[in-house]
């Protein structure tokens, strides 16, 4: 893979379980180590330089990072200690405008509210890039609009950048500027959300005549759709289709190898 991710934007990195997403990111901070190739961080390698890496990200992992024994205050006092950069009256404040105190033990949390708190923390390092991964998968449609609404606050306001790794494609199309579909360890797409539409239409499955296709698959009805992208007519493809239609394809061309 080769891509660069630009400032004042939110990437959604989308794939199939498996494909990659998680280490990319551990890889970003030097929690995995790449076979080959190079990847910077401002142009740092965490590699070489772990700790400028690391204090050039936010990160919330797939898994929860938080104590549940533990007030969210206690985690706020960590977080401190460990990054004197640490931006505490600023994550306090994301933490109040969730609806929350800092008295409150973290094993009384709803997934919501753990959810806020580990994006309080990671914005509260005001890093210049964000790495949030899986962040939205247990969270409820109201609680993932709110999570959502507030990265993007925090984004505009900075000129940050934040690659937002997510099964469930219909939320990151709205916040998301750039898009990048990973399959097997290999970038299928990477472009901005617009220029990903511009250039993908969907038509019916029956009615190809002969057209090359990005990759089949079932539309909501059951009905077999196509993606592609040859100019040709169609109607403007969704970003879930055009991910659905990546996905799809690489899914054929592996059985086709084994």
């Amino acid at each position: 893979m080769s891509f660069e991710i630009p400032h004042n934007s939110i990437t959604a990195l989308v794939g199939p379980n498996g494909a990659g997403k998680s280490t990319l990111m551990r890889a970003c901070i030097g929690f995995e180590r790449p076979d080959a190739g190079r990847l910077l961080i401002f142009g740092t390698d965490p590699m070489q330089d772990r700790v400028a890496a690391v204090n050039a990200t936010g990160y919330v992992p797939q898994a929860s990072a938080l104590y549940r024994n533990l007030s969210i205050g206690d985690h706020l006092a960590m977080a401190r200690a460990a990054r004197p950069s640490f931006d505490r009256a600023y994550a306090t404040r994301r933490i109040r405008d969730a609806g929350l105190s800092e008295g409150r033990t973290v094993g009384g949390l709803s997934g919501g509210e753990k959810a806020q708190v580990s994006l309080a923390l990671a914005l509260g390092t005001r890093a210049p890039l964000l790495l949030l991964d899986e962040p939205l998968a247990n969270l409820d449609p109201l609680a993932r609009r709110d999570f959502l609404t507030t990265l993007v606050e925090d984004i505009r306001e900075r000129g940050a950048a934040a690659i937002l790794s997510s099964h469930i494609v219909t939320d990151v199309e709205q916040v998301c500027d750039w898009v990048m579909i990973l399959v097997d360890g290999r970038v299928t797409l990477h472009g901005t959300v617009v220029s990903a539409r511009e250039t993908h239409t969907t038509v019916s499955a029956g009615g190809l005549g002969g057209r090359a296709t990005v990759g089949t698959f079932a539309g909501p009805g059951g009905e077999a759709l196509a993606l592609v992208s040859d100019g040709g007519p169609g109607r403007p493809s969704s970003l879930e289709e055009i991910v659905l239609g990546h996905l799809a394809a690489a899914r054929t061309n592996r059985a086709a190898l084994q």
